[in-house]
């Protein structure tokens, strides 16, 4: 059975709906688990695609990955895969979701996922910043580039099929009418 992926973004403004993606295993058994080896993976994707478009670095914030845990338990718990309820804390946080087979994927292929969206992403103003026409296509990537996002923490929970992963970034972005980056 190939393994399912489920991506979401969050924005202010702009919900879209989660892709469906059914790709080939890149390894055999289960991927690597716990809570150092996220960090340590979604700290080094952000920092590299931030670093790439000259952007700082950002912050892993404890409380954001606790914020981030109680939903990840949330989805894998209930099985739904859609954005928190906004507002988000305060200052608002800004969400990105995955979801995908249970040890299937590694945590830097997850990273990797929203990273990619960068091929579709085209400088603008938001929400027409897709080459596909579809903000749903970057909305990851776009909050991981949010130029005022500072700090992020991210966690995962899985139930008996699913790995779930939600990170939250402040300040959020993905503000419809502003620049990405």
């Amino acid at each position: 059975m190939a393994p399912l992926l489920l991506l979401g973004a969050c924005s202010s403004g702009i919900d879209p709906g989660p892709e469906r993606v059914v790709e080939p295993r890149a390894f055999e058994g289960p991927a690597p688990r716990g809570p150092a080896l996220l960090r340590q993976a979604m700290e080094a994707g952000h920092r590299a695609a931030r670093a790439e478009a000259g952007l700082p670095p950002l912050g892993w914030d404890p409380a954001l990955a606790r914020d981030a845990k109680r939903y990840a338990d949330t989805l894998a718990t209930t099985g739904r895969f859609e954005h928190s309820p906004q507002p988000r804390g305060l200052p608002e946080q800004g969400e990105n979701l995955w979801t995908g087979t249970r040890g299937a994927y590694r945590y830097a292929e997850m990273v990797g996922h929203w990273v990619a969206e960068k091929r579709d992403y085209a400088p603008g103003i938001l929400p027409a910043v897709s080459r596909t026409g579809r903000f749903e296509d970057v909305g990851h990537y776009t909050q991981i580039m949010w130029r005022t996002t500072q700090r992020f923490g991210c966690a995962e929970a899985s139930s008996a099929k699913d790995d779930y992963v939600v990170c939250r970034y402040v300040p959020a972005g993905n503000y419809p009418g502003q620049r990405a980056f």
